[in-house]
């Protein structure tokens, strides 16, 4: 199958859905199907296609928001190269420019497109209405139309990674289309343990400052309002009051760093915070193998890829009780779901005085990531999409023997006209 995956988010773009994009274009390669990505040039308003990789990057211009980019919405060179590829499906990950684009390739070429939505945008207006309570309503309206125009009105097929994500759309948006639950895969082998240099490690743990001594709580995340970063180094406070060689290290970069780095210097708790800021995305599983438990106050994700990804370094999860995490944390069992800071401190003491349990939740997190292998997230999507092709054939097929029957009643009717 030739796929064509559109995105604006994609490497060296470090964020949530341009990992799943890319775990998605290596997974379906190696079950032998050919796949390219159409996305933003993040260096140069130039086109560039990378042959070797398929990769056709447009001229963007910055948003000014965390790094994204967006570009045009149509591109007579760039349909010109897609038009070549002969493509059997179009799988859109955006509901902007590049998101549009697509759209406007699949109705041009005929081609079917599966449609992923990745962030819950209702959680993201505040960055549009600047705080501003009167425009709260009506951005968030805009929201759930341009949601809805993207996955219902405009898509084949809609994937969703999570229950939270198909309950906006079934609920609160009526959406009436199939709705698939995909969860985004990622490649595990990645994060085991067994696969890392300890040298490296200790070499890293000691760059950054973190002793054998020391027990770490490792956080992953965009530094921005949505993600709650502020809870984890409030909440640190108490925790070091009791515990003082427990560190909170903070993996990520975004337009709170400098909040969060004097919030935690006005706690006076600076020496036990550890920023590391913006880390390449091949680089991210080193710093997972310095932590003891991985934490995430957010309530914003859709799925909650590093999660996974901690599981798959073995580590022990305390998430706050959001449905994003009710199908990868087990209370017990790999983790534990909080409902208010006091559980969440209790929860780090529990595991930070019991080295049993963290070896058993350590063990079980390992063995629970398996399941979101790259693996199955590939064969899933493939299901997605024979279920598109096959229902935009039945469709164009339903739309021809309509076209042909209206022909032959006119030519019918002109034929006893004309004998009359």
């Amino acid at each position: 199958m030739k796929i064509g995956i559109f995105t604006e988010s994609y490497p060296p773009l470090v964020n949530g859905v341009s990992t799943s994009c890319l775990m998605l274009k290596r997974a379906l390669e190696k079950k032998g199907h050919t796949v390219y990505v159409v996305t933003v040039n993040e260096e140069t308003l130039k086109y560039q296609y990378e042959d070797d990789d398929k990769i056709l990057r447009l001229p963007s211009l910055s948003l000014h928001c965390y790094n994204y980019r967006f570009t045009s919405v149509y591109s007579v060179r760039a349909l010109n190269i897609i038009k070549n590829w002969n493509l059997d499906i179009i799988h859109t990950n955006v509901e902007f420019t590049i998101g549009m684009f697509a759209r406007i390739v699949s109705k041009q070429l005929s081609i079917p497109l599966v449609h992923t939505y990745h962030t819950m945008w209702e959680d993201y207006t505040h960055y549009v209405t600047k705080g501003k309570k009167l425009l709260d309503k009506p951005a968030k309206e805009v929201v759930k139309y341009l949601s809805v125009f993207f996955g219902d009105k405009t898509a084949t097929e809609l994937i969703v990674p999570t229950k939270k994500i198909y309950n906006l759309f079934k609920d609160k948006y009526k959406v009436s289309k199939n709705i698939h639950i995909v969860p985004t895969g990622i490649e595990t082998e990645k994060f085991y343990k067994e696969n890392f240099d300890k040298y490296k490690i200790n070499k890293l743990r000691n760059k950054i400052g973190i002793s054998k001594k020391d027990f770490v709580i490792i956080t992953v995340n965009r530094l921005a309002k949505e993600k709650n970063v502020d809870k984890l180094i409030i909440n640190h406070k108490e925790i070091v009051k009791k515990y003082p060689n427990i560190k909170l290290l903070i993996v990520g970069d975004g337009p709170d760093m400098d909040k969060l780095i004097n919030l935690s210097k006005r706690l006076g708790i600076k020496n036990n915070v550890i920023f590391v800021g913006k880390v390449p995305l091949d680089e991210v599983k080193y710093y997972y193998q310095l932590g003891n438990v991985f934490a995430t106050a957010s309530i914003t994700e859709t799925q909650g890829l590093t999660v996974i990804e901690a599981m798959a370094s073995s580590l022990p999860v305390i998430a706050i009780n959001d449905e994003s995490f009710i199908n990868s944390v087990i209370n017990d069992l790999n983790g534990y779901l909080y409902n208010c800071d006091e559980e969440y401190i209790n929860y780090i003491f529990k595991i930070y005085n019991d080295k049993k349990l963290e070896s058993r939740l350590s063990k079980q997190s390992r063995i629970l990531s398996d399941s979101q292998s790259s693996k199955y997230f590939a064969e899933r999507v493939l299901d997605v999409y024979n279920i598109a092709i096959k229902d935009y054939n039945e469709k164009n097929r339903k739309f021809i023997n309509k076209i042909k029957n209206t022909i032959k009643k006119r030519k019918s009717k002109n034929e006893k006209s004309s004998s009359r």
